[in-house]
């Protein structure tokens, strides 16, 4: 199953993951992104049976902090 991986450390909160994908991304109160669903730490992980919009908001991310493993 495919998975979503979020390095919260090296996010820099520009929102552009949560606009393009905001099924599965959200801006923290920290100022940084989240992934919806997944426990806080480090690194978010959220396995999913689609990807759908998390590899757009992946290349968009200007930190490429967001990774999809398939």
């Amino acid at each position: 199953m495919p998975k979503i991986k979020h390095e919260v450390e090296k996010c820099i909160g520009c929102g552009s993951c949560a606009a393009l994908c905001p099924k599965y991304f959200e801006m923290a109160d920290n100022g940084k992104a989240h992934v919806i669903g997944s426990a806080t730490a480090e690194i978010e992980e959220l396995e999913v049976k689609k990807t759908e919009c998390a590899e757009s908001a992946a290349e968009a991310c200007p930190a490429q902090c967001i990774h999809i493993e398939k």
